[in-house]
């Protein structure tokens, strides 16, 4: 579980990060859940733009990866999703205590 303080780090560390993936019309299909997994291993934090034709809603799709990557909410702006885990092999993220 993510502090405040830590949950902010990150905010700011997303602020400039362009997104990652697109979801679409085919919404959170195995493939794409496959390619955050892999993503988040390799970034450790990743923005998701969800386009205007995905009949999921941004607090949906983050909750749905959240639980299913085992990964840590950062963040929902509009139709952008902001996750964070830690890597086990490509840490490059210190959050501050």
């Amino acid at each position: 579980m993510l502090t405040g303080k830590q949950r902010s780090y990150l905010k700011s560390l997303a602020h400039n990060l362009d997104p990652l993936f697109q979801l679409g019309k085919n919404g959170l299909s195995d493939n794409f859940i496959k390619e955050v997994d892999v993503a988040l291993e390799n970034r450790e934090l990743v923005k998701i733009n969800i386009l205007n034709n995905n009949m999921l809603e941004a607090e949906e799709v983050s909750r749905e990866l959240v639980e299913t990557l085992g990964a840590e909410f950062v963040q929902n702006i509009g139709n952008k999703v902001i996750i964070y885990r830690e890597s086990e092999e490509n840490k490059e993220i210190n959050l501050p205590k």
